[in-house]
């Protein structure tokens, strides 16, 4: 069941409660109309039956709109462009897709050179520049034969379809690689840095190894260098004790928040603060180490396994895998105002990422096709949504 993280007197306590279910309508197959192109720590506080007068209402809506693209193999990142049309990448295929919002099609960008897929490795996270509009630059996260590591590349619509990407520049490399728990999410900040979540591929020690790379939420100018500020000078390394980062947001007032997965009691929403450690794999969950932060609020795996977060409308939402539904936490600040809401039970299989659009918009991609779920006719699916 859900659980927050509550403060007081500078102790934080653990408290259950159980999320009431909530479903979506399943929309038709015809593409949605239109789509446009987010860190301090605070204590958590307690969840109440309504929500504060800052913060959203204790309960909240999902509608699904439409379906912006189908047919997609093992979706991953996703990244909005300028003018409202997204980029999206297959992990197992290594490529880049470009999908027209307003009529579903899916038309070929290119293939990223040197990504190997395998287990949870591939082509995984997606963004776009702060200087798209001048610069052109998608970034992606892949795994090699080698490594995980992050290169951008020149997108050139001008040019012909499926050959439309220039060499990769490769900006940060030697992220450990696994057949499972390489992290992936890649997303610039407020501040147009370049964070980056990581896993520690099954080796449990690397999260807490600050050396290392694995298990990590990193921060990196654009071009892959350290960034002034960050809490060991000339590291990357901004928070640690991670066992697989999947899920980056920024909140309103620019606080970031990660989502990762437990290894088989608890999942967690963590809300980052730099240079602090958050416990893999001496705790997991709720463990009330000193020296280590506890998420602000936690799942049981099979009712969650989150990959993807985006915060809108004064709420978290996060899609769960194993899971297979859509998480709402309702927030006012840092606290939770109300026990975390499930959307969408069963009605797509695995979710896998979620972004915001601005407003009460998001996009919520599945994952049916990643060799763990169970593909039907039209998956994989990107779906359009408001929210409240």
């Amino acid at each position: 069941m859900a659980a927050f993280a509550l403060a007081g007197c500078g102790a934080l306590l653990a408290a259950g409660c159980s999320p009431p279910a909530g479903t979506g309508v399943r929309p038709g197959d015809a593409p949605a109309s239109s789509a446009a192109g987010s860190a301090p720590p605070g204590a958590s506080g307690s969840p109440s039956a309504s929500a504060s007068a800052s913060g959203p209402p204790a309960k909240g809506r999902v509608t699904v709109t439409g379906v912006a693209a189908q047919g997609l193999e093992s979706p991953w990142g996703v990244a909005p462009l300028p003018d409202g049309n997204l980029l999206v990448a297959s992990r197992d295929k290594g490529t880049i897709s470009r999908v027209d919002v307003g009529t579903g099609a899916v038309t070929p960008v290119g293939k990223v050179p040197g990504v190997a897929p395998g287990g949870e490795g591939g082509l995984l996270g997606l963004a776009v520049s702060p200087s798209f509009a001048s610069d052109l630059m998608v970034y992606a996260y892949f795994t090699t034969e080698s490594d995980n590591r992050i290169a951008r590349l020149r997108y050139d619509e001008r040019r012909p379809a499926g050959d439309q990407l220039g060499a990769p520049d490769t900006v940060f490399r030697g992220i450990p690689k696994g057949l499972i728990h390489n992290g992936g999410r890649i997303a610039f900040g407020p501040d147009k840095m370049l964070y980056a979540g990581t896993g520690e591929t099954g080796d449990s020690g690397l999260a807490q190894d600050k050396k290392s790379l694995g298990g990590k939420i990193l921060r990196m100018t654009p071009d892959g260098e350290p960034v002034h500020g960050n809490p060991e000078a000339d590291s990357v390394v901004y928070s640690y004790g991670h066992r697989n980062v999947q899920g980056l947001a920024w909140d309103k007032d620019k606080r970031l928040w990660a989502a990762e997965f437990g290894q088989s009691t608890w999942d967690e929403l963590n809300l980052i603060e730099p240079g602090a450690n958050y416990g893999w794999p001496e705790a997991e969950g709720k463990a009330g180490r000193p020296g280590m932060r506890d998420p602000v609020a936690v799942w049981k795996t099979d009712e969650a396994s989150p990959s993807g977060i985006a915060w809108a409308q004064g709420s978290i939402w996060m899609a769960g895998l194993k899971g297979q539904r859509l998480w709402r936490i309702p927030l006012a600040g840092t606290e939770p105002v109300a026990a975390p809401e499930a959307f969408l039970t069963g009605e797509y299989g695995r979710l896998r990422t979620v972004v915001a659009l601005g407003g009460d918009r998001l996009l919520l991609v599945t994952s049916e096709t990643d060799g763990r779920g169970s593909p039907e006719t039209g998956d994989d699916r990107i779906l359009t949504l408001t929210v409240g």
